[in-house]
């Protein structure tokens, strides 16, 4: 028991150590303070009397400061009404012409108190006293120091009785006032027996000054309506009259905390009180501070040694007692005794006690859980890094290489710590916190890490992945947000380990959902069945590939949904699975579903420290890659037939002429220069087709698409001229569009030089280039032989050939109007072909445009 009470006491000593480095002990005692004795305000003496300098007085007498003639009358005035003591607030350092004057006056009065001021020097290294001019200095009846002491939240609720340089100190105006009017019989300044610099400002006798009764205030009166004869008569006879200035304007005023920041106190009025309080015996003087020091000690030593003896509920019993009896004796002190005893940290320590007696109980009541909870914590964790966390540099670094930006901003309050193409100049003015600005090809935001403020800016590139791009910087979470904290936690942090289930418990369902939102991004279908092939998990492909509901596919048989969908004997799917399972070896399958070609692997699994067991079937969609597969067939085919054939022929006559060299006929050449020109024209027609296949966004540049069609007609104008075709373009719009103006205009070439090779002679061929909402459209009709209905749905594949190409002269690989079809596919855009067997066809694409309308 004795090692238990020392496991308390050390925790609650080092608690109050640590609360001693914030403002919270301090500003908890004033807090006490103020409200209790605002409780219990002193009765003001009915001997003080206020005249105020105020913005009445300045507005008649004029200007401050005033001719010392002015506070001459004003004492002869005070003198003739019988006022006993004359307290002035006002300083007179300086030398005046009036001065005699003022010092009559203050002779003929005889009992007249002036104040004095310690300032630091011109030159801002030493203190000085600013005292009264010497000829006010010896007349006057007493002086005292009009310095007023804040506490440390800016709040002045006392004074020092005695303040000076050195060994020279000067009481209080209100001690000098009491002195000059007989009230401070209990009144002495201790000597000291130090020797002092004089130069240091040396204080002593802190006292609290006790706000004033609301009801009756001191009476107060105008420094002009004095002047004038105007005030109450004998309103000053045997009173001790305090005289200074209330005029906002003067700066004279003080907060208090009955006053506030927002209606300080005179400085005067302040004084006056502190008067009241003194020669009422009501200024309250604050406790020693071993007293203050002992008395949280003391309770220390109290909790500890009972607590651990007493059952729970006397605990919290005992800890309300402690806090009601501290709370009792500070107002005792306080209110009967006009001692202020700190208090805040003896009302701390058993705030404290209670939860930390607390959890020790309840730490050694889950011995069993921390054990079960350090085997769950060695588990693996899963974190994700937040984006709001990494470091601003590599923010930038990861985002312009992910986004292939062109250039960048980074800067940190005036710091620039990344430029490239990008100044200060480009960043908006009116930046929102944490969000996104997107001006042009730009995009800006505003950020903050701890205190500094970043500005981070992106140039984007022109493509047409720009908004996909803007989109995804608006979701991500750059911004630090501050972390979440609701009921359920604060109820669960009663105990560390407690906090500790929670957190494990979250990590738990973070894993499950991790799992189970990676199954549905998968680009695969996944599929887990149970020890007897009955499916327990599918992902969303399953359902889009199968074209079957999640509910009706759970607890369905692995092989009735196979077998359903791709029937087959040899060897059947009841085989495949039984295999898996029974032998626990992997199985890979073909598996044909609603026309497409997949690839099913089955692998067989246990769940660790169980009899569990099943099978998890992952399904690829092949079908890309056989279609892949295909077209190098197609492509082996053309080269081995199509191509090979002309060369052939073109070694066969060159043999010929090897032969009979001197029997070349001009028809030979001919036919020779024919077949080079098919065999290059092939060739070429495959290397377009495939350049077109490799194309991608960063190889486009903004183009003009009229231009490119202009080009296009231009290079065809020859061979329809042959033909006496007329190529009529229309369109004067410039449509400016992100793409590759090399393969557009090669596209574009191939549709013409088609609709002139089966257009009669003499035709027409119209070209329309024409913006419609945000496309750029061109459309080329042809008053040609027109296509066949069949052959229109397999017009654009590849080696394709229509019947009337095959019947006529004009002989291709198949191959010119597929790479149109890739070309306006790798622009985002689209084609389509209206035609009629014997009324001609007419092609148009549709491109999107920078700008739309």
């Amino acid at each position: 028991m004795k090692h238990t009470s020392w496991r308390l006491a050390l925790p609650l000593v080092a608690a109050l150590l640590l609360l001693q480095t914030t403002s919270l002990p301090q500003r908890l005692d004033f807090w006490l303070y103020d409200s209790l004795i605002a409780a219990y305000p002193g009765a003001l003496s009915d001997e003080v009397v206020l005249i105020a300098i105020d913005d009445k007085s300045l507005e008649r007498l004029g200007r401050w400061p005033w001719s010392r003639a002015i506070h001459a009358e004003l004492i002869r005035k005070l003198d003739q009404s019988g006022a006993r003591t004359i307290v002035y607030d006002v300083l007179f350092p300086e030398p005046s012409s009036d001065d005699a004057e003022l010092a009559a006056a203050l002779v003929a009065h005889g009992n007249a108190v002036l104040p004095m001021h310690l300032s630091t020097a011109p030159e801002g290294s030493l203190m000085a006293e600013k005292l009264p001019v010497p000829a006010l200095l010896e007349v006057a009846a007493g002086i005292g120091h009009a310095h007023v002491e804040l506490d440390a939240d800016g709040l002045a609720r006392g004074l020092y009785l005695f303040n000076g340089l050195g060994e020279e100190s000067w009481p209080s105006l209100a001690s000098a006032a009491a002195a000059a009017s007989g009230e401070d019989s209990n009144l002495r300044q201790v000597p000291s027996d130090v020797t002092v610099a004089p130069y240091i400002n040396v204080r002593h006798d802190f006292v609290m000054v006790p706000p004033p009764a609301h009801d009756p205030t001191i009476p107060t009166y105008s420094f002009t309506d004095v002047l004038t004869g105007s005030a109450k008569a004998g309103a000053f006879e045997g009173k001790t009259v305090f005289v200074g200035a209330t005029a906002a304007g003067l700066g004279d005023t003080l907060p208090t905390p009955y006053s506030g920041l927002t209606a300080p106190m005179s400085g005067v009025e302040f004084h006056a009180n502190g008067y009241s309080a003194l020669i009422n015996d009501k200024l309250v003087r604050p406790v020693d501070s071993v007293a203050t020091w002992l008395l949280p000690l003391a309770v220390i030593l109290l909790l500890a040694y009972f607590m651990p003896r007493l059952r729970p509920a006397r605990t919290a019993l005992l800890c309300a007692g402690t806090l009601a009896g501290i709370t009792l004796a500070f107002g005792t002190l306080l209110v009967g005794m006009q001692l202020w005893l700190p208090v805040a940290n003896a009302l701390l320590v058993p705030l404290m006690a209670f939860p930390l007696w607390s959890a020790r109980r309840l730490a050694m009541t889950n011995r069993f859980l921390n054990r079960q909870l350090d085997e769950l914590g060695r588990g693996h964790q899963l974190h994700l890094a937040e984006p709001s966390q990494r470091n601003p540099t590599q923010l930038l670094e990861h985002l312009s290489t992910l986004l292939e930006a062109k250039g960048w901003w980074l800067s940190v309050d005036e710091e620039v710590l990344a430029a490239r193409q990008l100044t200060r100049a480009d960043q908006p003015a009116a930046l929102v916190q944490g969000h996104w600005t997107h001006i042009d090809s730009q995009s800006w935001l505003k950020f903050t890490r701890g205190q500094r403020i970043y500005h981070l800016g992106l140039m984007l590139p022109a493509s047409l992945t720009r908004e996909a791009n803007r989109r995804y910087l608006q979701r991500l979470a750059l911004a630090v947000t501050p972390g979440k904290t609701d009921s359920h936690t604060r109820r669960e942090n009663i105990s560390a380990r407690i906090e500790r289930v929670r957190l494990a418990t979250e990590r738990l369902h973070s894993m499950q959902a991790f799992i189970g939102r990676s199954f549905e991004k998968m680009p695969d279908g996944i599929v887990v069945t149970d020890s007897l092939g009955i499916i327990q998990f599918v992902n969303g492909h399953i359902e889009e590939w199968f074209g079957e509901p999640r509910p009706s596919l759970i607890g369905m048989s692995l092989v009735r949904l196979l077998h359903g969908h791709d029937p087959r004997e040899s060897p059947a799917w009841t085989e495949t699975v039984a295999e898996t399972l029974t032998l626990s070896q992997s199985r890979t399958v073909d598996l044909q579903v609603r026309s497409l070609d997949f690839l099913i692997h089955l692998a067989p699994f246990e769940l660790p420290d169980s009899n569990q067991s099943g099978i998890i079937a992952n399904i690829s969609n092949i079908s890309e890659l056989r279609e892949q597969q295909r077209q190098h067939r197609e492509a082996i085919d053309f080269i081995s037939h199509d191509v090979r054939s002309p060369l052939v022929s073109q070694l066969a006559l060159i043999e010929q002429l090897k032969r009979r060299p001197g029997e070349i006929q001009p028809e030979q050449l001919d036919q020779l220069g024919r077949l080079a020109r098919r065999s290059y024209q092939l060739a070429e027609e495959f290397v377009q087709l495939a350049r077109a296949e490799q194309l991608t966004e960063t190889r486009f540049y903004e183009c003009e698409f009229l231009a490119i069609v202009e080009n296009a007609r231009d290079s065809v104008s020859e061979q329809a001229a042959e033909k006496g075709i007329r190529l009529q373009l229309l369109g004067h719009e410039d449509l400016w569009l992100n793409g590759n103006a090399e393969l557009l205009e090669r596209a574009v070439i191939n549709l013409l030089t088609n609709a002139v090779q089966y257009s009669p002679d003499g035709s027409v061929i119209m070209i329309q280039a024409f913006q419609a909402g945000h496309q750029a459209c061109l459309t080329i009709s042809d008053e040609g032989t027109g296509i066949a209905e069949s052959e229109i749905p397999h017009l654009f594949d590849r080696f394709r050939r229509q019947k009337s190409s095959e019947l006529s002269r004009n002989h291709g690989a198949g191959l010119g109007l597929s790479f149109v079809s890739v070309v306006v596919e790798k622009h985002r855009g689209e084609i389509n072909v209206v035609s009629e067997e014997g009324a001609g066809s007419a092609f148009t694409i549709k491109l999107p445009v920078i700008n739309p309308v």
